[in-house]
């Protein structure tokens, strides 16, 4: 956990780098280093795929459009990573795949699902009744994405409505844990958060440190009651 504070400044100075203006990211942003680092996406690899996504930016004719995100460089950060992994083998690179198949997908809702029913018994009970019903919506989910799909079972989301319906839950389950969790609770996991972040104070600004610690205890709040990150990057 040394570098967890460092892995996501780090992230954030890269990205504002090359693309030469102060942007500070977004709630997404944020939400999206923090899978890549739970996934053990390396900070090189990150770092090289911001690179290569800026890279083939910068040799367009036309560059109309800013990159506004990191969700821009998302696909060659996870080929960097593929890279670095194949490297650390000594195994020859494959072709990267362009998509996700739908049965890994319907594999990873349902073992969430699994654990979110399984916390039931552990959570607040002012959040049984919301860990409930997502339980019950990641198997509905699953079950669009299965081999052996009903015939009239709903159309299969998109990857980004998928990841964007993930957020959605996730925000709400958020929310609700802070209101369910107790003072003491929050308290604990706010001074473990300061402490760890202390070092890293002098290099970033107040709204980094307030979405940091805000991303941290959503973080840490999760853990404690075993539920699982929804976001597709965590199938990694």
């Amino acid at each position: 956990m040394e570098s967890y504070f460092n892995y996501f400044t780090e992230i954030e100075e890269h990205f504002q780098r090359r693309r030469g203006t102060l942007l500070l990211l977004s709630t997404l942003d944020w939400a999206l280093i923090e899978s890549w680092k739970d996934a053990g996406i390396p900070l090189e690899a990150v770092l090289r795929g911001i690179d290569t996504a800026f890279d083939r930016w910068e040799r367009r004719p036309s560059k109309t459009r800013k990159v506004n995100g990191l969700a821009w460089c998302s696909q060659e950060v996870l080929a960097a990573a593929e890279q670095i992994a194949e490297a650390a083998v000594g195994s020859a690179r494959q072709p990267r795949e362009t998509g996700v198949e739908h049965q890994r997908i319907a594999e990873f809702l349902t073992r969430n699902a699994e654990q979110f029913e399984r916390a039931a018994e552990r959570v607040p009970a002012g959040v049984r009744t919301l860990v409930g019903e997502d339980a019950y919506a990641l198997r509905e989910l699953a079950k669009c994405y299965a081999t052996a799909c009903p015939e009239n079972a709903t159309p299969a989301p998109t990857m980004e409505e998928l990841e964007m319906r993930m957020t959605v839950m996730e925000e709400k389950l958020f929310a609700a844990l802070h209101t369910s969790s107790s003072d003491d609770q929050l308290l604990a996991i706010r001074a473990q958060a300061e402490r760890e972040l202390a070092p890293y104070r002098g290099k970033m600004s107040g709204p980094q440190i307030d979405q940091l610690l805000k991303q941290y205890l959503n973080k840490k709040l999760m853990e404690l009651y075993g539920l699982p990150r929804l976001s597709l990057y965590y199938m990694l």
